[in-house]
């Protein structure tokens, strides 16, 4: 396994956003960034952003202007043109300037005044720094950045291993602090994130080896970057496809590597809005058809023994359409209407040996994670349950309970839990 050389944390500071860092305590990375308060918002989708997914474009639309919304299309994480063999086939296609395309004749569709695509690619690098598609970005109310993979977003706008902004970067970084929406499906939401941005890994893997610093040929090697990527939210790590790709394992390993006390664990179709990133007024409130998790690890712990490393003590809140959180005070809402559930039913919870949806199993069940969460929230018969990864060697068990201040919501008083509200969680070896 070979990984491609990243900057790491120690480096020798030598230049004038380094000497900021020495007086602020700033990484160099991130000094060299112009980091106004934002008085925009970001829409940040876990995946597989469907083309018909009106709540989103429109909410997306609406925070740029609604009707007089111009959005600038990102896709410099897709392949350029020139590694895409069906590049000439508009029905096969799938390069940047191909989805750039798709992108902006969507929002089109859904509304927006305008919507063009900014050619920056990895055939067009110099576009990054030019005065000419700078200016074009100043001109636009919003921006979506597509999907592929988030360090082509590094490469490309970010100056690489220097990892400062290129013009077009600060300039959209610009637009944020003065209003505008910033959108993102995928790597496009993982760009986001800040220091330690994930690159890749499976959860098995992660939970088993660890995360090493890097960018890596195997995708299932748990690897991040430590100087991250945009850093347009900074109030937790962001993972995504997470149900989907049953990549929960990996999120808590990372954050725990990494010393972070907050993952936003985004799932496919549906969206994290977050209004003034960054600032004191931080909100974040959820959209779509699926969910978002957030794990807390602030009283979490971790062990290493002969068996292999274990966490105890996270917590793990899962919300859904309308619901609301307040990253400053650590507080979950249920959207308004939604009622709260007391269980009745007391059927056990279901076993569950591929709690991280192994690619390996055959019969394996996205959402595996989530679905053992709501049976456990659904019964009165368990406070707590356990599941298993699919791979052995060791085995993990993961114990799910509900705390006394748990709570599981739904917008109907009779129906399966929807959303759930402090959980804790536990994963060891065996």
């Amino acid at each position: 396994m070979n990984a491609r050389a990243l900057p790491r944390r120690t480096v020798v500071l030598g230049t004038a956003a380094a000497l900021v860092a020495v007086l602020t305590g700033v990484p160099a990375a991130h000094a060299a960034h112009s980091r106004q308060p934002a008085t925009g918002s970001l829409v940040l989708v876990g995946g597989a952003l469907a083309g018909d997914n009106t709540e989103i474009y429109g909410e997306i639309i609406k925070r740029a202007g609604g009707s007089k919304a111009r959005i600038g299309v990102l896709t410099a994480a897709s392949i350029p043109e020139s590694q895409d063999p069906d590049s000439a086939d508009p029905d096969r296609c799938s390069n940047s300037a191909c989805n750039g395309a798709y992108y902006a004749s969507l929002f089109k569709r859904h509304g927006a005044a305008d919507a063009q695509w900014i050619p920056i690619d990895l055939d067009h690098i110099d576009n990054a720094d030019s005065e000419t598609i700078a200016a074009q970005v100043r001109s636009m109310t919003g921006f979506f950045f597509g999907g592929g993979d988030q360090y082509r977003y590094v490469t490309t706008l970010l100056h690489g291993h220097q990892h400062t902004d290129s013009k077009v970067l600060a300039a959209i970084r610009d637009r944020l602090a003065h209003g505008a929406v910033i959108a993102g499906s995928s790597a496009g939401a993982q760009i986001a994130a800040g220091p330690d941005m994930v690159t890749g890994g499976d959860s098995y893997p992660a939970l088993r080896d660890g995360s090493s610093p890097g960018y890596f040929d195997d995708p299932s090697r748990l690897g991040y970057l430590p100087d991250g990527g945009f850093g347009f939210l900074g109030s937790g790590l962001i993972d995504t496809h997470t149900g989907a790709e049953g990549r929960e394992g990996r999120a808590l390993r990372l954050a725990s590597d990494t010393g972070h006390d907050r993952v936003y664990a985004l799932d496919e179709n549906t969206a994290l809005v977050v209004d003034a990133p960054g600032t004191q007024r931080e909100a974040i409130t959820v959209l779509g058809a699926n969910g978002v998790g957030v794990f807390d690890l602030r009283r979490a712990r971790t062990r290493h023994d002969r068996l292999g490393w274990s966490l105890r003590n996270a917590r793990y809140t899962y919300l859904t359409d309308g619901d609301h959180y307040d990253p400053r005070r650590w507080l979950a809402s249920p959207a308004q209407g939604k009622h709260r559930l007391t269980p009745i039913d007391d059927t056990a919870v279901p076993a569950n040996d591929d709690v991280f949806y192994s690619l390996a199993d055959p019969a394996g069940t996205p959402y595996s994670f989530r679905g053992t969460a709501r049976a456990l929230a659904a019964t009165s018969a368990q406070r707590s349950a356990t599941a298993t990864t699919y791979e052995t060697g060791p085995r993990f068990r993961v114990t799910l309970t509900k705390t006394p201040a748990f709570s599981a919501w739904a917008e109907e008083a009779d129906s399966a839990p929807q959303s759930l509200i402090d959980m804790r969680i536990a994963v060891a070896p065996e």
